[in-house]
């Protein structure tokens, strides 16, 4: 079983998101904020990471860039997950060290899709 670190601030997307996860097979750990979420990186080591980019302490960029430099998890695949949807966001998630990006609202069987192909390569 896969294990997804779920990096959200938001409590109704958080939830709404790891029960999907779940009841796909995956095991979801859940972080509140951008420190938690490197802190929670560091100590869950899961086979993927859901960011998103707009989070308290840290926000999704900087805990992208932490995670990245640190050789333990720097292979850890993250996809962004930001209502950020204007042009230029997605190659700022890219730029941060984003393997993937996708929009909010989740749209699930996208989201799942991009999951699998990550996990797969």
């Amino acid at each position: 079983m896969s294990k997804i670190l779920l990096v959200e601030d938001n409590e109704m997307n958080r939830d709404m998101l790891s029960r999907r996860l779940q009841r796909k097979g995956y095991e979801v750990v859940i972080a509140t904020d951008g420190e938690q979420g490197v802190a929670m990186a560091q100590s869950e080591l899961p086979d993927l990471i859901l960011m998103d980019m707009s989070l308290p302490v840290l926000d999704g960029w900087q805990a992208t860039r932490i995670i990245k430099a640190q050789p333990a998890i720097a292979a850890v695949p993250i996809i962004a997950l930001t209502a950020h949807a204007m042009a230029g966001d997605q190659e700022r998630c890219f730029a941060a060290g984003c393997d993937d990006y996708d929009t909010k609202p989740v749209d699930l069987p996208r989201l799942l899709a991009k999951i699998e192909a990550l996990l797969a390569s």
